[in-house]
Order: C-alpha cells, then sequence, then structure tokens
C-alpha cells in the first residue's frame, strides 16, 4: 500500500483555473524527497509499508530491503518504548519519544527523536513515523543563532547578559529559601558564599564567614574537645579527592561555641576536570537525636521492667504451682494417687497419653497437669475439642489451609498442630475423628510432618500428644469404627479417669473447692457445707461426674438461705450399695439378662438421651437443656446425639 493510497485523492484547480493540481502525487513526491527520515507502518501487522530516501540512508541500506524488514527489528534495544510511543499516538493521534535509540551498524546514531501521527483507515491503523536527527538540528540551530548574533550585533549581546543576570538572581533566591544550611568553599578551604540557612543554624553572618577558613571558623574541633585536623576533614576531601562525602552525625560549632549536631554532605566542584572546590549541604539534627536518645533510654527502661515482670510472673506461677493441691487435681483417695503417679512417670517424658473416663471425670484437668509437669511447659498446650468440629473442617482445623485452597479460603490460616510445635497438643474427643482423616493424623504422629490444605510444602513439627475419649477406642477399633494402628499409637501410656462414684471419699473436698470458687467468682457469702450436705452428695450416683457436682454445688449457693444449702437431690440418691450399673439393670430393658450387651448399653444409652430430650422440648444446650439434665458438655451430647442416629428435631 502506498502513501497515495493512505490518503483520500485529491484534485484541487490551479489559480487560473485552467489546469488540475494531483494534491495526492504532491504529497507522494514530498514524502520521498523529504530530508527527513519517514516510514510508513501498519503496527498491527509490523510491516512497513512506505518509506523514503532519507530513512534507507538513516538505517544503511535500500529502499527496497528496508521495506522488507520488520519494524521490531530496527528497534530491538527500545522495544518497549517503541510499543509505548505507538500505542499514545493510536490513542491520541500522535506522540513523541527521545526515549528510542535506532539499530544497526551502518548508522551509529541514537542522539533522535521520533514522531507518529496516526492516520485510520476503516479498521485498519497506520503510523507515520519521522525521525530527527538531534544532533544535526542542534547543529542548525548554533548556526542560525550565530547568525543572528552577527546580525543583530552589541544588542543581542546584552540582552544574553540580561538573561543570565536574572538567572543568577534566581539561584541566589533558591538559595535563600532552601530550609537547609548551604555554604560553598573553594579549593583552599576558604568560604565562597552562605545562604541565611547556614547563617541562622551558625550564628555567623555570610560577611563573617565569606572569605574566611571555614574549617577553622565551625569545623576545627570533634563533640568531646579534641582537635579535628582539616587533614581528616571530609569536606576538604571532596575537593582534594574528588569524592561525594556524606556524614550522618558531627558536628559544626556555633559562634557562641555550643555544638551543632549535623549531618552533611560534601560535594565537589569541577571546571574542565579540575576541583576548584567543594559545595556543602547540611542539617541541624540536634532534636532528632535527643529524642533518639530518650527513645533508647525508654526502650532500656521497658526492657528492664519486662524482664522484672516476667521475673514476677515466672515467681508467681511458681507460687501457684506450689500451693495447689498437685496440678489441680484433688482428691485423697487411691484412683486420685494413681494418677499422680502416672502423672510424675510419664510427664518428663514425650510419650502419647491416652485419657479414658466418663464425661466430667477431669480428663483435661489430667491433660494439663502432664503439660505443666512436662519440659514443654514453657510452649503452649493448644486443645482441639473433636466433636465440636464439623466433619468438612477437621483437616483445616488440624493443618491449617492456604488461601484460595477450597470456597471461603480467603486468607492463609496456621492449624491446630503447627501452632503447637514445640509444645503439646490435646485432642479431647478424639473417637469423633473421621476415619478417613485418622490416616493422616497417623501420620503426622509418626513422621512429625504435614502439608497445608493446598500448599506441596511439607512443614515438620515437634509436638507431644494427649488424647481422651469417653468411648471404648478398642471395642471400636475391633468393629472398625475406628483405627487398629492409631488406637496403639494414641495409647501408649493409658490412664483411666475414675467415676465420682468410684472414690467417694474425695466429695467432701471437691464440694469445698467448687464452693470457694463459686462464691468468689459470684461475689456472694460462702456458706456453711453441713455433715448432712456431705452425706447427701456422697450418697447421689453423679452420672455427670465433678461436672455436675460443680453445677450443684454452684446452684446451692445462689440458692442458700440463712448460710444453709439444699441440693434436692433424694428423686436420685441411690439406695446404699448400689451402683449406677445397678440402676440400669433396675431399669426396664429388651435384653435376657442382668449383664447388658453393648447393644443394649447403647439402647439404654439413647433411651436417657430421649427422656432429656423430651424434658427439654428438644433444647440441647442452655440452662434447663438435656446436656444440662444429663451434666455432659453440649458438645459431647451432641456427638452422642449423632452417633445414636437420633433426631433432635424429633422432641
Amino acid at each position: 500500500m502506498e502513501l497515495a493510497d493512505i490518503r483520500a485523492s485529491q484534485v484541487d484547480p490551479s489559480p487560473d483555473g485552467k489546469e488540475t493540481i494531483d494534491l495526492s502525487q504532491v504529497l507522494s513526491d514530498g514524502f520521498d524527497r523529504d530530508i527527513e527520515a519517514m516510514m510508513v507502518v501498519e503496527p498491527a501487522t509490523n510491516r512497513i509499508i512506505r518509506v523514503n530516501a532519507a530513512a534507507a540512508a538513516l538505517f544503511g541500506t535500500d529502499c527496497a530491503t528496508l521495506k522488507q524488514t520488520k519494524v521490531t527489528r530496527l528497534y530491538q534495544r527500545s522495544l518497549a518504548a517503541l510499543h509505548v510511543m505507538t500505542e499514545e499516538a493510536l490513542e491520541r493521534g500522535h506522540a513523541f519519544s527521545r526515549d528510542i535509540a535506532l539499530e544497526g551498524e551502518a548508522n551509529g546514531k541514537s542522539d533522535v527523536e521520533h514522531s507518529a501521527l496516526s492516520v485510520r483507515r476503516g479498521s485498519r491503523a497506520y503510523l507515520l513515523l519521522r525521525i530527527c536527527d538531534l544532533k544535526a538540528r542542534r547543529r542548525r540551530t548554533i548556526d542560525e543563532e550565530a547568525n543572528n548574533y552577527h546580525r543583530q550585533g552589541l544588542e543581542e549581546w546584552r540582552r544574553a547578559e540580561r538573561f543570565f543576570r536574572e538567572i543568577e538572581r534566581e539561584n541566589q533566591l533558591i538559595l535563600a529559601a532552601a530550609g537547609e544550611g548551604i555554604y560553598g568553599v573553594n579549593a583552599d578551604g576558604v568560604t565562597t558564599f552562605a545562604n541565611p540557612a547556614a547563617e541562622a543554624m551558625l550564628g555567623y553572618g555570610a560577611e563573617e564567614m565569606v572569605g574566611q577558613d571555614m574549617h577553622r571558623m565551625v569545623h576545627y574541633k570533634h563533640p568531646d574537645g579534641s582537635h579535628y585536623h582539616s587533614a581528616d576533614c571530609p569536606i576538604y576531601k571532596a575537593f582534594r579527592e574528588g569524592t561525594v562525602n556524606t556524614v550522618d552525625d558531627e558536628v559544626f560549632w556555633h559562634k557562641d561555641g555550643r555544638p551543632v549536631r549535623v549531618e552533611y554532605t560534601s560535594t565537589p566542584i569541577s571546571d574542565n576536570g579540575a576541583h576548584i572546590g567543594a559545595v556543602i549541604v547540611f542539617r541541624d539534627i540536634s532534636e532528632r537525636k535527643r529524642n533518639e536518645e530518650k527513645l533508647r533510654a525508654t526502650l532500656e527502661e521497658n526492657a528492664r521492667l519486662r524482664e522484672r515482670l516476667e521475673m514476677e510472673n515466672a515467681y508467681l506461677q511458681e507460687e501457684i504451682l506450689t500451693q495447689a493441691n498437685h496440678y489441680d487435681i484433688i482428691g485423697n483417695t487411691q484412683p486420685i494417687h494413681k494418677i499422680l503417679q502416672q502423672i510424675d512417670l510419664v510427664a518428663p517424658t514425650d510419650a502419647n497419653v491416652l485419657i479414658t473416663g466418663e464425661s466430667g471425670t477431669g480428663k483435661e484437668l489430667v491433660a494439663r497437669a502432664i503439660h505443666q509437669a512436662s519440659q514443654r511447659r514453657d510452649r503452649p498446650l493448644i486443645r482441639v475439642n473433636c466433636a465440636a468440629i464439623p466433619r468438612d473442617l477437621f483437616e483445616s482445623e488440624f493443618f491449617g489451609h492456604v488461601k484460595g485452597a477450597f470456597t471461603g479460603a480467603v486468607r492463609d490460616r496456621i492449624g491446630r498442630f503447627e501452632l503447637a510445635d514445640g509444645g503439646t497438643i490435646f485432642l479431647d474427643e478424639v473417637g469423633e475423628i473421621p476415619l478417613d482423616l485418622q490416616s493422616k493424623l497417623l501420620r503426622v504422629l509418626q513422621d512429625r510432618r504435614f502439608e497445608r490444605i493446598g500448599e506441596e510444602r511439607t512443614r515438620e513439627v515437634d509436638i507431644r500428644l494427649i488424647a481422651a475419649t469417653n468411648r471404648d477406642l478398642k471395642t471400636a477399633a475391633a468393629e472398625g469404627r475406628f483405627r487398629e494402628d492409631l488406637y496403639f499409637r494414641l495409647n501408649v501410656f493409658p490412664i483411666d479417669c475414675q467415676p465420682l462414684r468410684a472414690r467417694r471419699d474425695d466429695i467432701p473436698l471437691l464440694a469445698q473447692h467448687f464452693l470457694k470458687i463459686a462464691c468468689a467468682r459470684l461475689n456472694i457469702r460462702e456458706p456453711l457445707l453441713t455433715r448432712a450436705n456431705i452425706e447427701e452428695l456422697k450418697a447421689y450416683s453423679w452420672p455427670g461426674n465433678a461436672r455436675e457436682l460443680q453445677n450443684v454445688i454452684e446452684r446451692a449457693a445462689i440458692l442458700a438461705r440463712n448460710d444453709r444449702m439444699e441440693f434436692h437431690l433424694k428423686s436420685q440418691v441411690e439406695t446404699p450399695g448400689k451402683t449406677v450399673g445397678d440402676k440400669q439393670r433396675d431399669a426396664p430393658v429388651d435384653g435376657p439378662g442382668d449383664i447388658l450387651t453393648a447393644a443394649e448399653m447403647r439402647q439404654a444409652e439413647a433411651a436417657n438421651i430421649k427422656r432429656a430430650l423430651q424434658s427439654a422440648n428438644g433444647r440441647v444446650s442452655g440452662l434447663g437443656g438435656a446436656a444440662a439434665l444429663l451434666a455432659m458438655k453440649p458438645t459431647t451430647l451432641y456427638s452422642k446425639i449423632k452417633a445414636l442416629g437420633l433426631d433432635q428435631a424429633g422432641f
């Protein structure tokens, strides 16, 4: 496509009206004969449509060869700048750039200016590129100015003098307006000028400093008063060695003899390769240094206070441990003594511990005691209630996830195992972990390695595992409801927490302890716990164990009158010598004999939970809920309802 094809052909009459002028031919001839290099390119196809002789000469080739060359081949060093100019021209209609360097060995030019004019025909866009040799343009400009000066003579020189005088005046205004101190010295170290900011900071007037040795005047000694030899002066080194020297903390001396803390930069002044002086720019940093010293003193004081608080905290923790009844486990019966002995044995090791027992028997308390007596006591004990975690979130809760790993993962999340690194992780209700996740848990226990969801990186952790359950995991493993290999991995050191009915002699100690805690928390007067109260408490079966006892004591303390408590446990008091197992055997069941099978036990438990749900109108948690009636955690009851296949909404 030729330039004449891009522009619409126009024919205009001549001034005398006898002939017509072909404007397209005029434009075409003008394009070819222009002394500036010109090209017509199509950006979309990277093709050169037309070039003139000046462009061919500029690139050191002929027009035919140049037209066969891709545009980007000519500008391989400046593709980014070419792209920017092209986009600007297509958007605005025109563009200029001096950042585009030419390619090729023949021309060796890089001091050029490109201008682009956008022309559109239908859906196709073209660029008219003009390449101007700036060196040639400057030579023409200089020649033209010389001719003008020659023609205009003395008047033009006077005008130039006024121009430079105005520039000097503007420079003086800039120096005066600068907020930093600025002064200059010659090659002998003598001050040549000083701005008002320098005068204000140093106390000397400019007339006092100009012509004087600056080092002897303001830079003659160190902050400690020792002599500062001029041979060591960074300011003088600027013009002696031709280096830029920056000092971030030194002193200049004020006219009244006081030190001014400054930071400064000394830059050499050169003329035809010779260093004729230096310019010094400085700033008063006295206030900043005072603030830094105050901050440093404050941080040191904070560090001392923090160390003191840490020591006091450690002391108070030690005092608490010393005064507490052996890890806060209260009791004086043989089962309690056995648990304490087991804690002392296993705590110094990193062995896995499986704590079994009914709900409310203090399994979490035992886990905390093991952690507190271990070498990991300074690291966290991370508790995970497996019964309260939705099935789909187990893996994320345990191992964490990265942003975008699944719907709703809007940020990275650290899992509980990573959070417990260096400490202890306590898996409460471990029997609620889904089978498909148990294999991953087993791998972490064996290899101490895991991956976050959505991440390929393998992470290592150093943890000590303590698990607790109110289920019979051995039976569950035999029935295929729990991985047998995981059970053996957890059951390295078993600890069995006996129910409260098996250690009735601990009830008085526990009751008094719970009463004291409840009254302190509720800010009420502590009532009297009578012998009759103790006998009534000891006669009760306590299906909810210590947790139920704590709730009963707290309720009785609130309702106490005249410092006397009533428990109203008559309807649930056992016949002396009867255990909960005896009561269950007295209950009507479908079993053929007095010994209940596992299925019959599940049936009896389901019936008991149904009665609690009916009594609570289907509500599980909260005051008067089924969990409170059964004296167990709501999360435990939810898991039992799910395991037994009961429909909560039906009640």
